[in-house]
């Protein structure tokens, strides 16, 4: 008997325990910090860049008090916004338009490219018209050049490619191949779908490090791989000579919980290098 009530207490505990875990994975979000080197950067130079992906429209603290103060710390050189925002049944966009309005009071430069929730959202204009009006650089299949004194950089974007809407061809168009290029696409996908991506790094989300993972055994579905998926979150080497980045995000889709999977921003310190990647 004194077994049997042993055994359910802990039962009871490790349920309780778990519980506690997926709400603080899901609603405290914490910074990811990501260093990185490349010759394609002036030997000795830094940029640091911001990335922001998969929120749903999630709020973190009033008005999103929480995300911009931690932001406006960071204090990073540019920020980009890899796509999903909001959820595809997201009625009302005020939530993220004052939040892009307080990032651009943080950092001028902001960048975006759009996911797949923005895509089967049925007001998906509205929300590309009011971001433009708040001045965030839309990148979907363009790009631009960010200079910052001897440091050059293009940055890249596709609009989704999960939903079909990527042009990676108008993206890249005229790039001079001699700077360093960021280049944005909501999935990750994107590597497995192009061969010779013209990149040195490849920024993502899409896949929530699949939202629920375990130790040991990680994720366990994300989305476009089904179960135990390869693409999750973190650092990966291309085949074709880039890094892509996957940032497991802020918020939540289908089922409203992360588990062993916090809740992230990431910031990335890109140095120059002397050393020929």
């Amino acid at each position: 008997m004194k077994i049997r009530l042993g055994f359910l207490a802990l039962m009871i505990l490790l349920g309780a325990a778990s519980i506690g875990k997926a709400i603080y994975d899901t609603n405290v979000f914490k910074v990811n910090h990501v260093n990185l080197e490349s010759s394609e950067l002036p030997a000795g130079e830094e940029l640091e860049v911001l990335q922001i992906t998969d929120l749903h429209n999630k709020v973190f603290g009033d008005d999103n008090e929480k995300l911009i103060r931690t932001a406006e710390e960071l204090n990073p050189d540019l920020i980009v916004i890899t796509g999903d925002l909001v959820d595809h049944s997201t009625k009302q966009f005020q939530q993220v338009f004052d939040l892009s309005e307080k990032l651009k009071a943080i950092q001028k430069d902001v960048y975006y490219v759009s996911g797949n929730h923005e895509w089967e959202n049925e007001k998906t204009e509205e929300l590309f018209q009011g971001l433009r009006e708040r001045n965030v650089t839309m990148l979907d299949n363009t790009h631009v050049t960010y200079q910052r004194e001897d440091t050059k950089i293009h940055i890249a974007g596709v609009a989704d490619s999960s939903t079909d809407h990527e042009n990676i061809k108008q993206a890249f168009a005229g790039i001079d191949n001699n700077a360093y290029t960021i280049f944005l696409s909501h999935s990750p996908n994107i590597v497995t779908k192009y061969d010779d991506i013209p990149a040195d790094l490849i920024l993502s989300g899409h896949t929530h490090g699949g939202q629920v993972r375990f130790p040991f055994i990680g994720a366990v579905v994300a989305p476009d791989q089904g179960l135990f998926p390869d693409l999750t979150k973190g650092v990966y080497q291309v085949d074709a000579g880039s890094t892509l980045y996957i940032d497991s995000g802020l918020g939540t889709s289908i089922a409203p919980v992360r588990f062993w999977n916090q809740s992230q921003m990431t910031l990335l310190t890109l140095s120059g290098s002397n050393e020929a990647d």
